[in-house]
């Protein structure tokens, strides 16, 4: 595996402008803040500053699924106000490549990541109103108490669990609408995402299914358990926020791998854990941020 952006298995022609070049900008990295009022006209407008990000719950189970980054566009979205862009625009690769070129001015340096993350149509997973404030970089509904995840967070964790190194094997805990999971798919030679509730492991089968991703697995379970069947993992990253990382995750690294975390109640960060040695885990302490809290079990 190179360190060039992966692109999904069938050809991104539908759902990409070829016509313009990808345009990144890079800068310092910035903590994610709360999600900004009037979110239709800073994605009209191409301006929207970081927000606090609040991912889907944790996760856990046995359903495969097969996906193709190709899914035709819908009907026009309803208008808003201030007027929101066409369906058709929300297709074009400009709205994305205005996305992520706002997710590297924020500090995001990794072109593979940076790739995925232009790659992934973000609209085609909220819901059809929602669409014209998919590309801000902001946290979004998506029933159930949880959120799509904000670009820049998503960007961030991967680029940390990444930091360069090819990725055989990565586990996701909390799939949620499957947002992540599918820029995983770009980045790892195999993904397998867990969701602790079931109408929203339900509702990622439903976005991921059009798309048809061979490289990555849906699992409905417990994601404080993780998947030990599949394990070892040169990666795995937490979508919701605990007191502390779960000792069975810990135990699901493979030697080298790294974990990316929210860790906290009230003030929470993001936590870096590299296993070193069968019974050593090293740990850092990185930016600050806010999600779900963690959770046992399946509802």
């Amino acid at each position: 595996m190179t360190d060039k952006p992966r692109t999904f298995p069938l050809p991104l022609s539908s759902v990409t402008d070829k016509g313009q070049k990808k345009q990144t900008v890079f800068g310092p990295v910035a903590t994610p803040q709360t999600a900004t009022r009037n979110a239709a006209y800073n994605a009209l407008h191409g301006a929207a500053p970081a927000t606090a990000n609040k991912p889907a719950h944790p996760a856990a189970a046995t359903h495969g699924v097969n996906a193709r980054l190709a899914r035709p566009a819908g009907a026009p979205v309803e208008r808003v106000q201030p007027a929101a862009p066409r369906q058709d625009a929300l297709v074009s690769g400009a709205v994305r490549r205005a996305m992520v070129a706002r997710v590297a001015q924020q500090g995001v340096r990794d072109r593979a990541v940076l790739g995925a993350l232009e790659a992934v149509p973000r609209h085609l997973f909220v819901e059809e109103g929602l669409a014209p404030q998919a590309y801000i970089d902001a946290s979004l509904p998506i029933g159930h108490h949880q959120t799509i995840s904000q670009p820049y967070i998503v960007a961030r964790m991967i680029e940390v669990m990444r930091q360069g190194a090819q990725l055989q094997r990565v586990l996701e805990i909390g799939t949620g609408c499957g947002y992540q999971a599918a820029v995983l798919a770009c980045i790892a030679q195999d993904v397998y995402s867990i969701e602790r509730i079931k109408p929203l492991h339900e509702l990622a089968k439903a976005n991921l299914r059009p798309l048809r991703v061979p490289n990555l697995r849906l699992h409905y379970g417990d994601g404080m358990l993780g998947l030990p069947q599949a394990a070892p993992f040169d990666g795995i990253i937490l979508a919701a926020a605990g007191l502390e990382v779960p000792r069975a995750l810990l135990e699901q690294l493979a030697i080298g791998g790294r974990l990316v975390a929210p860790v906290g109640e009230r003030s929470q960060h993001l936590e870096l854990v590299t296993r070193v040695a069968k019974s050593e885990w090293q740990r850092q302490m990185l930016e600050d941020c806010h999600f779900v809290p963690l959770r046992p079990g399946t509802v």
